[in-house]
């Protein structure tokens, strides 16, 4: 059975890439990801990597994060982490500019697992109820991150317990985002 998030993961980024073919004739790229090895890389050139989404394997999921805290994720994120390699994809919903956290390697979904504990670390340490990370903003004090109780996606203020829902569930964010090209 596909996951409602898998879904809304894969039908984002379907129009995703869609907008980079539409606009540019090419597939989305990354001068930040060049040289970095992945199996989602189409070709490179002298600075920049092309790339079109894949399925992942992740055998493990994000079992590393739930084994280090001895915590269990809320179901939605381990699709959104584990279902393709993908690079990073720009997007709005509604005023917000974000770019959704996406894993571009095995050895990428092992980095991002250290970032996640570090993150629900640093919560915890502070007493804030723990979110898991999906996208970066402007600031780089505010992110969008799911709440691992609620299953929310939220607007936070890192550090702090000013949060804001943006949507009630993963799969209504993903399905509310318009993508983006950020060159």
């Amino acid at each position: 059975m596909v996951h409602d998030v898998s879904a809304a993961l894969a039908e984002f980024t379907h129009r995703f890439i869609n907008v980079w073919q539409n606009e540019t004739g090419d597939f989305p790229y990354s001068e930040a990801l060049y040289g970095v090895a992945s199996p989602c890389v189409v070709r490179t050139d002298s600075e920049k990597v092309y790339w079109k989404a894949l399925l992942a394997t992740a055998p493990d999921g994000l079992n590393g994060i739930s084994r280090a805290l001895d915590i269990q994720l809320h179901k939605d994120i381990v699709p959104f982490f584990t279902s393709q390699y993908a690079g990073d994809m720009s997007a709005t919903l509604d005023d917000l500019h974000l770019d959704l956290v996406q894993v571009w390697s095995e050895d990428d979904l092992q980095r991002l697992q250290e970032n996640q504990i570090g993150h629900l670390v640093t919560q915890r340490r502070l007493k804030l109820s723990p979110t898991l990370f999906l996208a970066t903003t402007d600031s780089e004090l505010q992110l969008v991150s799911l709440c691992n109780l609620t299953g929310n996606v939220l607007l936070e203020q890192f550090g702090s317990k000013q949060r804001e829902v943006l949507a009630e569930s993963l799969s209504e964010f993903l399905s509310r985002l318009q993508p983006v090209i950020k060159k």
